[in-house]
């Protein structure tokens, strides 16, 4: 079927600054983390799993899972 839409960008809204300025291979541990969040189909519904890592040592420095994507 056809994707939905969930975001409708503000072309005269500002961007934010790109702090990583596209270079994903930090120097040393501890200088870049990077954050994923996914979603999995269980027979109870839904599964959201939100991951953050380390791109210097790529390990998972923390996670979570929860029924909802509240807060």
């Amino acid at each position: 079927g056809k994707a939905r839409r969930t975001t409708i960008a503000d072309p005269a809204t500002a961007r934010p600054a790109d702090l990583v300025q596209r270079r994903f291979g930090p120097p040393a541990p501890n200088r870049l983390w990077v954050a994923d969040l996914t979603y999995v189909s269980t027979w109870a519904g839904f599964a959201y799993v939100a991951f953050v890592t380390d791109a210097y040592a790529r390990r998972i420095l923390g996670w979570r899972v929860a029924s909802t994507m509240a807060t």
